[in-house]
């Protein structure tokens, strides 16, 4: 199973220089991936933790992807109703190929309601948006030339497309993530239900006549217990997860510092 931790393109952390501080000292740590998140118009009512700042999710990658050589960089999760499909599935590429496809693509279909009223999107349609997104983007990595709108044109560069990690819970993620992607991105998910939740995941695929994806899963480890952390960590590996992203809180780069090593220490323990 591979680690990899989250980023904070959000709030007061968002800066070049904790950003970057943050990326490279998972890298020199030896961890698979860093990720980001998305938001894109947070109300004021909502902004507690962040202040509202969100440094785009795509811009942030590329520009992680300059600052760091070899480790992995995922979203977890663009929202993809929020943005068009072809300029979405051109920045996708573009990231890809000049980061050397280290892309790891995680994809969700959005709640927040002031978001999509920010946006002029309607929510209700978010699930039918997401489906012909994915369904296209997909087309543009399998063809050098694809059509939009009736129209042709030659999408590249076109490297290999990323893996399409589906995220959200059941049943309509994984219907969705059986259809068009390459595994499954749970939130809040523990290993006790992991098993069941990747069975269930396994039925979606066979009905779809696709093989089981990877089920990749985004959460908290237990803080200041590098025992327990390394029980959680086993209990995903055992329960079937290729990957675990951590997702926490930091003030600064020191304090991510901090929870890398204790993130390191319970990989360690927990025979990772």
């Amino acid at each position: 199973m591979h680690i990899g931790v989250t980023v904070r393109n959000m709030g007061d952390q968002s800066t070049p220089a904790i950003m970057g501080a943050c990326a490279a000292a998972a890298e020199a740590a030896g961890l698979e991936s860093v990720w980001v998140v998305d938001h894109i118009a947070i109300p004021p009512e909502e902004a507690e933790g962040s202040k509202g700042r969100y440094v785009d999710p795509l811009i942030a990658l590329a520009w992680l992807a300059g600052a760091t050589r070899s480790i992995r960089l995922g979203v977890g999760t663009l929202v993809l109703p929020y943005r068009p499909a072809l300029p979405v599935a051109k920045q996708i590429a573009s990231i890809q190929e000049l980061s050397g496809e280290r892309l790891l693509l995680g994809v969700g279909i959005g709640w927040m309601e002031a978001e999509f009223r920010a946006l002029g999107v309607e929510r209700r349609r978010r699930g039918r948006i997401s489906d012909a997104t994915l369904a296209f983007i997909r087309e543009c990595f399998d063809h050098d030339e694809v059509s939009a709108t009736g129209q042709p044109f030659l999408f590249r560069p076109r490297p290999a497309r990323p893996p399409i990690y589906v995220g959200g819970a059941a049943p309509h993620a994984l219907k969705r993530a059986a259809a068009y992607g390459d595994g499954w991105l749970p939130i809040g998910m523990t290993p006790e239900r992991l098993p069941g939740a990747r069975a269930e995941y396994a039925e979606w695929c066979a009905a779809e006549e696709r093989p089981v994806g990877e089920v990749v899963v985004m959460g908290a480890l237990p803080a200041d217990d590098s025992g327990a952390a390394a029980q959680v960590l086993h209990g995903f590996h055992e329960g079937g997860a290729s990957r675990f992203v951590v997702f926490e809180r930091y003030a600064d780069g020191d304090a991510f510092r901090r929870r890398l090593g204790a993130l390191l220490a319970a990989k360690e323990e927990a025979g990772l």
